[in-house]
Formats: structure tokens, sequence, C-alpha cells
């Protein structure tokens, strides 16, 4: 089967398209680049650099290869940044998901997989949270996720188009070939930023926000290793296959670290404390998020493995040293 990887060239999208390369099947990337790399791809496989919500553009793609399957990852994800500048958020995460939700039923794409966000749970739950949680959104870009969903819900009974949403959680690491990995100088992930501290790149790391109901006062994630995550799109896409459709997954491990505990583990990796700082909560942070995956295991046949928080540090360390060579 054919299938195009929208945003594929990201940092979760790239190790996507290396997850579905691997097991044999082809791919299409749509993505202009924004923030994407087109280096971080294999060169051979067919690419286009432009807008998901370029409605020309993506009939063209689908004239040119018959794509069976859809997997949509562009977007914008950077939670402040979505509440300084709302429109941004919804015209990249709503309304071109809308224009290629379109384009799909236009060209008979009967298969949808959905990157949405555990953000949508909102901060009100200290447990584990299952996909049957009202979603509470606290944020544009988690509401701008809500409501492509809700537009998948609403086009998929009336149009018979399929899908699957995962909601992912904290992703972080990097493939452990060093084919791919997190490229981008201003990200926000905690353990990019602390990698990015611990070699010199950054001069200390800011921990936002000290006075969070938790055990030490920090945010609690659950950190979800980017290739288990790749993988988690291979099982539901072969899951679709066998009739699983029309479903929301959880993406994550059901175990949470706080901010403080994540820097401890980059502390204990490299054998040093790094130079931190406190600073205020910032605005649309959840207090935290931890996930229930059942489902996804259950009904996808999904299993981890790469379930280890240094494990998870160590391969972000590598490839954040691995690109500080090729710059030499």
């Amino acid at each position: 089967m054919k299938i195009l990887i929208t945003g594929g060239a990201g940092y979760i999208g790239s190790h996507v398209v290396y997850e579905f390369l691997d097991a044999g099947h082809e791919v299409i990337v749509v993505d202009d680049l924004s923030t994407g790399h087109r280096n971080l791809l294999p060169s051979d496989i067919p690419f286009y650099q432009g807008n998901i919500g370029d409605a020309n553009l993506m009939d063209d793609i689908f004239s040119a290869h018959y794509i069976d399957t859809v997997i949509h990852f562009a977007g914008s994800i950077v939670v402040p940044e979505s509440v300084e500048n709302p429109l941004k958020y919804y015209q990249n995460n709503t309304v071109n998901s809308l224009s290629l939700i379109h384009s799909c039923l236009k060209n008979n794409v009967k298969n949808f997989i959905f990157s949405s966000t555990a953000s949508l749970y909102g901060s009100n739950h200290l447990g584990m949270i299952s996909e049957d949680f009202q979603p509470q959104t606290e944020n544009p870009y988690a509401t701008s996720k809500l409501m492509t969903e809700m537009m998948l819900r609403d086009i998929g009974q009336s149009r018979g188009l399929n899908y699957i949403i995962l909601r992912y959680f904290n992703v972080a690491g990097a493939d452990a070939k060093g084919r791919t990995g997190q490229i981008t100088k201003t990200a926000t992930h905690l353990i990019k930023v602390a990698c990015h501290v611990a070699l010199g790149i950054r001069p200390q790391l800011e921990i936002f926000g000290t006075d969070y109901a938790t055990a030490d006062g920090t945010c609690i994630r659950d950190y979800i290793h980017v290739t288990d995550l790749a993988n988690a799109h291979l099982n539901a896409f072969e899951a679709m296959s066998k009739g699983y459709k029309n479903k929301i997954y959880n993406c994550g491990y059901g175990r949470g670290f706080s901010v403080k505990e994540v820097v401890a583990h980059v502390e204990k990796v490299i054998g040093r404390d790094l130079p931190k700082i406190m600073s205020q909560k910032r605005q649309g942070d959840p207090l935290s998020l931890i996930a229930d995956p059942n489902r996804l295991k259950q009904d996808t046949g999904w299993t981890p493995k790469n379930d280890n928080l240094e494990l998870i540090i160590k391969s972000a360390l590598s490839w954040e040293k691995s690109l500080i060579n090729k710059h030499q």
C-alpha cells in the first residue's frame, strides 16, 4: 500500500517514515519544511515541499500515487506559542487539517491516522488517563487538535472515512541507527533542552514552575521513546486493515516522571549536575499527564521496547552529539 505522511520531515514524522520503510511499505512525504528538514529522510523517496492546505498540490500528489492511507503530522506544536498566537494554531492545525480531509475524500482515500495530543485532557489528573476521560482543553494547541478529532468523528460517520487517532504523551529520544532525531534548535522539549545544556549548547536549564501540587512541585509527564511511538503508528495501521477503525488510542507507557526527576536522570547519565534556574509556570502547562495505554496494547498488539528513561536520555544525547560532529 502507498502511504502519504504529512509533516514527514519533522521529528516524529521522520521516525514514522523509517518505521514504515523498514516494514516494506511505500511512503510519500509532503512537508512545507517550516520546521522539518529534508535531510532527515532518505533521498530516494517521493517528497513534495508544500502546505497540506494547498488543495491543488494535494490533488497532484493523490493523482500521481494512488494513496491508500494518510498519516497526518503536519502542524504546529508549541503550547506557549499557541497561547500567544492562537490564529496560527487554528490555521495550521484545524483549517489545514479540514482541507486535507476534504482532499482525501475527493481522491477516494479511505484511511486516515491522526497525530493528536494528550494535552487535550487538561490539567486536573494525577493518575493514569484513559481515552474515555472528557477532554478539557486549556490552550489553543490542544483545542486545535480536539477540533480536528471532532471533524474526523463527524466526517467518518457521514462519509465512511476510516480513522485512528493517536494521542501522544511526551515524546523524546532518537532513532537507534542515528538516521533521524530532533533538530529544532529552539525546541522546548525538556529532554532535548537538558541535553543541550549538558553539551554546552545552552547555558542553563530553566524549570518552569516549582509549586505544582506534586511531590516535588514540578509537572509530571509520561515520556515515550519516539521509536516506540513510531511503532504504534505501524501497529495502528495494521490494526485498521483488520477492522479496527474510528478508534482513539493513548500513546505512552503508563508512568510519569516529574521535571526534577527527569533532570536527575540526565545528571546521572552525564555524571554531573546541570546549571539550572527556577522560573514561573508557563501558560497552558498541565499539572500531570500519564497515559493509560492498555487499549492500544490490547487492540493493536503494541509492545514498547524502549520503556526506560535513561535509555531515552542516552539516545537523545547520542543524537545531539552526532549533530555537533556533523558541524565540526
